[in-house]
């Protein structure tokens, strides 16, 4: 037999290379297209429990009457209230009028943002739901996802129609504020789904007892969130603890923009950074919470 050709394991040398490139491409093109296809049931799962609660309201019209009632009432009274001040006083009193209508349509936003997200999640737990969501293959994570989604539509459905309101009542657009207007409700509504997964966190821990939280935990932050007044206005013990609020920032930065004229960027900028401590914070809290009610078998029996 004749000599092995050493220019043909020459040339299977230098394919190799070129072999394993391929098959480094197809690993790499694999595991795109399994991140895509993950990412997809992920929001698959998150859009049906969505859909779940849409298609509440879509067939109750009281549900839809009952999201904008209150948003349009408090509009009303303060929309009054506003006017006769701005009465008393044309000048300053027009002026602060319009920094009321403001801080009540702002502080709408976080309110029904808190609620959107706890509402929905107890809409489960009413529902005897909850058990079966987490039978499915739905994670913690989309849970809390399609809750802050629901927590944006409600808003919307709830807030809108009050500002409409207020602009063809009382001549005052929120909007007038500017771009920094978005900024404002993104902190707000972000500050609300924090306290929002506090308080679902805490429904999972002590159960129904913990349901009227749902409803009543922003107000009590409100003396503290300098929604109507500056935050110099509270006793100077208690201004560190009120400017540790996202929505101080947000209402002293509203205040500048109206009164003085000016955009305070830098309250904004803490608000947002507020926010993120809140919502790592809440997020540790609920999957505490959350794995502890999972470990107990609380999920299937909470509420009763």
């Amino acid at each position: 037999m004749g000599a092995p050709d050493d220019r043909s394991e020459g040339r299977g040398d230098l394919n190799r290379p070129r072999r394993d490139i391929r098959r480094v491409s197809d690993t790499r093109g694999e595991l795109n297209r399994s991140r895509h296809d993950t990412l997809r049931a992920s929001l698959r799962r998150i859009w049906g429990l969505v859909y779940r609660h849409v298609a509440l309201y879509r067939r109750s019209w009281p549900r839809l009457v009952e999201l904008m009632y209150w948003p349009i009432l408090q509009m009303v009274v303060w929309g009054f209230i506003t006017t006769y001040v701005a009465g008393m006083q044309p000048g300053t009193g027009a002026v602060a009028a319009g920094a009321l209508l403001g801080a009540v349509l702002l502080w709408e936003i976080a309110l029904r943002g808190q609620m959107g997200f706890a509402l929905s999640f107890l809409e489960e737990i009413w529902s005897r739901n909850l058990g079966h969501v987490f039978v499915s293959p739905l994670r913690p994570r989309e849970l809390v996802a399609a809750l802050m989604t629901m927590s944006v539509i409600r808003t919307a459905v709830g807030v809108v129609p009050a500002m409409l309101l207020a602009w063809l009542l009382y001549g005052f657009g929120i909007f007038t504020l500017g771009p920094a207007v978005v900024g404002f409700f993104a902190a707000l509504i972000m500050m609300g789904w924090a306290v929002a997964m506090l308080v679902t966190a805490l429904i999972l821990r002590h159960g129904a007892g913990a349901e009227a939280l749902a409803w009543s935990v922003l107000f009590g932050i409100t003396p503290f969130a300098a929604v109507f007044y500056p935050v110099s206005v509270l006793p100077a013990w208690l201004q560190p603890f009120s400017l540790a609020i996202p929505a101080a920032h947000v209402f002293e930065g509203m205040r500048g923009a109206l009164i003085g004229g000016h955009m305070a960027w830098d309250h904004l900028a803490y608000a947002f950074l507020l926010d993120a401590a809140w919502l790592a914070v809440a997020a540790w809290v609920f999957m505490r919470q959350f794995e502890g009610a999972r470990v107990r078998g609380a999920l299937l029996n909470i509420g009763e």
